[in-house]
């Protein structure tokens, strides 16, 4: 009988199953704790050393809280932070008050030219913070454009940039498109119907848009405030640019460490420094969960009325917020074009040779192209594999959960604080693990290209980690349901089902890391070496030795690079849209 049962084919498949089973199940754990080791020692272990390095004297002793009680003697550290706070607090209100006013315009009015408005005010993210400073310094410096009265046709006006002035400026320009693009969405979720009713009731358009618009909006206003807050606060491009003796936290992380060598208080600082980003990403969190959904299968989509007067304000409103950004990159390009500024404004292309006093530019530009690239390919591989394993797997819950809670945890550290924590934990070839020292198998990544790739995932992770999670979570998990009951790997749905329809995802992901890592600064201002510079620092290293051609004609560089980058990915996904409506319609 038993001889007869193993013949049996039905038993064989059976038995071929559970094996199949059994690897899958092997496979799937591997996947999932590789996941959580890797955050391990990239994310949570340079955080504890910062954490522990910023109770310690310049010995590893502890020393409780003596260094933050030192900060807090310090007068000129203490107005640092003061200044900090002023900055973000301004910069968030007129940001976010300006994001939304262009937002609404574009979302709620019959505005012409909406195309041409969505995408100037995207402009700041395709280049450095600093080069936001250093158009702003061909334009209100004391030789700028403006300060001089366009070489006197006109009497000129004098704003004193370099300082409080200059920093909120620069921020409120590299802030606005994060918020813009929040508010869109916040805006573009909104019922009809409620308008109708309050049309109906007599109800004044003023007081709809106090209990209607913003009661719809609050949570992406929430969500605005507290980015733009936290992007505002932790900011180095801008205040080394246009600073000048307005000292902030971001530098005086990068005084005390670079500067004075002072460890342990570059440690206190960069927590201090975490505290509001980390203050905002958990009320973001709390709000988000708080959020219930205004748009039902029964609501009707916003129905924009006829309002001529309406519509021409818009138009002059954005038009002048997309001229402030169009005058600086026409700026930025004219000052990498002519000779001297302001005496000789004959045209030449000889800044874009960046030989002297570049620190390494054109070098320096092809190093941040290898970044950006290795960055943008191996950081969407792991953050939509590591999204998989979280979103698809449906075993081990707990440790998924785990894997979610440290996939958002990025968005919560400035990206100086994790350039600081890598140099307290890659640099050293041994670590201090509660009182034990232990070898540090990844001290050998310190001063590498690799630990400037993982900076930056690591950086950039959740933005991404966010739009993975949307896509898959949008594709039925009868796909895997199916596929696991017919014994197909899971591995072989991923690549033919899962991958493809969630292509434009992908490639959306791609693009947002090369981007910001073409742009950062925050993140590696700490971990490039003499032999690698990247084009974001060499700016910085131009901006000291007062080369401003240069430094302008590598910031066009980096954002043409951006802009070819963004129009390649945009004619992907418009190859892929035709694509799938020819598939869908077979």
């Amino acid at each position: 009988m038993d001889i007869v049962s193993k013949r049996n084919p039905i038993h064989l498949f059976t038995k071929t199953k559970k094996q199949h089973m059994g690897k899958e199940e092997w496979l799937k754990r591997l996947l999932v704790t590789i996941m959580i080791l890797s955050f391990l020692s990239i994310l949570i272990l340079p955080l504890g050393t910062l954490f522990v390095k910023a109770f310690q004297n310049e010995e590893g002793v502890f020393i409780g809280l003596a260094n933050f009680a030192k900060y807090f003697a310090t007068p000129s550290l203490v107005q640092s932070f003061q200044n900090t706070l002023f900055i973000a607090s301004i910069t968030t209100v007129i940001s976010v008050t300006l994001a939304f006013a262009y937002a609404y315009c574009l979302v709620r009015t019959n505005l012409k030219g909406k195309t041409f408005f969505r995408y100037t005010a995207l402009l700041p993210l395709f280049a450095p913070t600093m080069m936001h400073g250093i158009a702003l310094m061909y334009l209100f410096g004391n030789q700028g454009l403006v300060t001089k009265g366009f070489f006197g046709v006109i009497p000129g006006f004098d704003i004193n940039l370099y300082g409080s002035t200059g920093i909120i400026i620069a921020e409120v320009i590299y802030t606005f498109p994060q918020a813009f693009l929040i508010m869109v969405v916040a805006l573009n979720g909104s019922d009809n119907r409620l308008y109708e009713a309050a049309n109906t009731l007599g109800v004044s358009k003023w007081k709809q848009f106090i209990t209607i618009t913003l009661s719809n909006v609050k949570y992406g206003l929430i969500s605005s405030v507290f980015i733009v807050f936290s992007l505002s606060f932790t900011d180095y491009g801008a205040p080394k640019v246009v600073g000048g003796q307005y000292n902030v936290l971001a530098t005086d992380v990068y005084k005390q460490v670079i500067g004075q060598q002072k460890m342990e208080m570059g440690a206190a600082i960069g927590l201090i420094l975490m505290l509001p980003a980390l203050i905002a990403f958990i009320v973001d969190q709390i709000a988000q969960r708080k959020q219930v959904s205004y748009v039902t299968s029964k609501s009707v989509p916003y129905q924009i009325s006829k309002n001529n007067k309406r519509d021409k304000l818009s138009f002059l409103f954005c038009s002048i917020i997309s001229a402030c950004m169009i005058i600086l990159l026409v700026t930025i390009i004219l000052a990498a074009t002519v000779k001297v500024w302001p005496y000789d404004m004959s045209l030449t292309f000889k800044h874009f040779e960046l030989k002297s006093y570049t620190g390494d530019g054109l070098t320096a530009y092809k190093n941040s192209l290898i970044i950006a690239l290795l960055t943008a390919i191996a950081g969407t591989v792991i953050t939509f594999v590591y999204a998989y394993a979280i979103e698809k797997i449906r075993r081990m819950s707990g440790i998924r959960k785990l894997g979610h809670f440290l996939s958002i945890i990025p968005l919560a550290v400035p990206g100086l604080v994790i350039g600081l924590s890598y140099i307290f934990f890659f640099s050293k070839p041994e670590v201090s693990i509660f009182g034990w020292t232990v070898s540090n198998p990844f001290s050998f990544l310190y001063g590498t290209i690799a630990i400037i790739v993982i900076a930056n995932i690591v950086h950039f992770y959740s933005v991404a980690y966010v739009t993975a999670t949307a896509a898959l979570k949008k594709l039925d998990r009868e796909f895997e349901l199916v596929s696991e009951s017919m014994g197909v790997p899971f591995y072989k749905t991923f690549f033919k089902i899962t991958l493809p329809m969630c292509l434009p995802a992908v490639l959306e992901m791609t693009m947002y890391f090369f981007v910001n890592s073409m742009v950062t600064i925050s993140a590696v201002i700490f971990l490039y070496t003499a032999d690698f510079k990247l084009a974001a620092i060499s700016i910085a290293n131009m901006d000291d030795a007062g080369n401003m051609a240069s430094a302008a004609a590598l910031s066009v560089l980096i954002i043409l690079t951006n802009i070819i980058v963004r129009i390649l990915y945009e004619l992907t996904i418009k190859i892929f849209q035709k694509k799938n409506i020819k598939w869908q319609i077979k």
